[in-house]
């Protein structure tokens, strides 16, 4: 490990954060690496820098503190370092393990396209954490906000944000769409039209397994009730529609003793209503029309039911499997209405890149939007923590912008870390601060009686009600 990065030494009084078995060893004086972030970054930086350490004393007394350490990306970086994202920020990252972050803007002229995603492939974070809730007080375009509590799992390193992609008219492009039309595409109706820009859309076995396999995970240690696999697979079947098949195999296969599917609760909630019910009548309840399909489809639909009944009739039968993770999977335009209209039914979603960064932004819309919706970036043995909106570079310097998305992902920094009575204090007085009225200017807007507060006037109403 170095002793400097970016020229600036680390903390002495500081120990870095260890990674072993798959495990976090964390000392009582962690050195954490922070990015202030680009445009309003640098004063919500501040003001969550204060409520962080104001909990963490609050807690613990002084037995535990964080040492921050900071590095540099962004426009920051490039004035000091003639450098977007410096090696040596990346190094402190990996070697620190755990790091928190401003919004970065996305450099103009070429180069790193996003410095996010740029972060998020060479250090393979490859799950985007997006929990989302309810905080009493928010204002909400929803009649019932509270009803929303969902943690989003968004596969993170592929999918179109691979980046393979290619413009229309060079020469990339047309040897592409030459190869795909006349090789793979000859002698079907299919062609690309030759005016075209194209782009890659890998979704592989593992960056699917080991996301939903995560999911999962944190599902299981937080006693949530359903994960949702959320894909466009009647359309794009071999990328989305595999994601599914794949994220049930993992279900299945990793995590028998502690999942259902949702055809496997149908199966065994028939046979419990009707012990009696052959194979065939169960079937039949199953698939709406059975007798319409063809004699193949009845067998192997007959098979599938005799195999639950078999394989798990005496494990997750008689009620057992209402105790369980129940998987399922939904389309994702549907996804899109349902936790609007049926918030309450949804607990874990877990997504492709693309549909995880539509639907964790549109829930977040409904408990108060982007600026406090916080996220994390999660690898094995890494892991960033970071807000989810940009840079508004209008509001710089200004002391005005809604600091909970920072706040928010410092909760779930502390989380991660097992320091939960500090993460306790931070999420109960923002809720506290709130339900005073006491808020930012987008806020003070959508409540009627509120006092607009500056960015640091409202973390320092958080460290007193603390």
């Amino acid at each position: 490990m170095q002793t400097t990065y970016n020229g600036k030494a680390l903390p002495t009084d500081g120990e870095p954060i260890q990674y072993a078995n798959g495990k976090y060893d964390v000392p009582d004086h962690p050195i954490i690496p922070f990015i202030e972030g680009d445009g309003t970054g640098r004063d919500i930086w501040r003001a969550s820098q204060r409520v962080f350490d104001a909990a963490v004393e609050k807690a613990y007394g002084g037995k535990r503190s964080v040492k921050w350490f900071e590095v540099y990306a962004g426009e920051k970086a490039f004035r000091e370092f003639k450098n977007w994202l410096p090696d040596d920020t990346v190094n402190a990252a990996r070697d620190l393990r755990v790091s928190i972050k401003g919004p970065l803007t996305t450099p103009v002229g070429g180069g790193i396209r996003s410095l996010n995603v740029a972060l998020r492939q060479i250090l393979d974070l490859y799950s985007c954490v997006r929990p989302v809730k309810y905080y009493q007080g928010v204002p909400s375009p929803v009649k019932y906000p509270e009803k929303l509590d969902v943690v989003i799992f968004r596969e993170n390193t592929e999918d179109v944000y691979a980046g393979i992609e290619f413009k229309e008219g060079t020469a990339e492009a047309k040897k592409l769409i030459d190869f795909l039309n006349n090789d793979m595409l000859k002698g079907g109706k299919k062609k690309v039209r030759e005016d075209s820009g194209v782009g890659i859309k890998p979704i592989s076995i593992t960056g699917t397994k080991r996301l939903v396999r995560y999911a999962i995970k944190h599902a299981i240690e937080n006693n949530r009730k359903s994960v949702t696999l959320v894909h466009k697979g009647n359309i794009q079947k071999f990328t989305e529609g595999a994601f599914r098949e794949w994220g049930y195999e993992v279900a299945v296969d990793e995590f028998r003793d502690a999942i259902v599917t949702e055809r496997e609760s149908w199966i065994l909630g028939n046979h419990e209503t009707n012990p009696n019910l052959t194979v065939e009548q169960n079937a039949a309840l199953i698939e709406p029309g059975l007798e319409f399909g063809s004699e193949d489809f009845r067998k192997e639909l007959y098979a599938e039911i005799k195999g639950v009944l078999d394989s798990i009739g005496k494990s997750h039968g008689s009620g057992q499997w209402k105790k369980k993770i129940l998987i399922n999977d939904r389309i994702a335009d549907s996804i899109f209405q349902q936790v609007i209209i049926r918030p309450d039914e949804y607990s874990v979603l877990a997504c492709p890149n693309l549909n995880g960064d539509y639907i964790s932004d549109a829930c977040a819309a409904q408990v108060g939007g982007l600026g406090i919706a916080p996220g994390a970036n999660i690898g094995d043995g890494f892991a960033v923590f970071e807000a989810t909106h940009g840079t508004a570079p209008k509001y710089a310097d200004k002391d005005v912008i809604n600091p909970g998305s920072v706040i928010l992902s410092g909760v779930m920094l502390f989380e991660f870390l097992g320091w939960h009575e500090a993460a306790k204090l931070i999420e109960s007085s923002m809720e506290k601060t709130i339900q005073q009225k006491y808020v930012t200017y987008d806020f003070e807007r959508q409540m009627q009686g509120a006092t607009k507060v500056k960015t640091s006037e409202f973390a320092t109403r958080m460290i007193g009600n603390m």
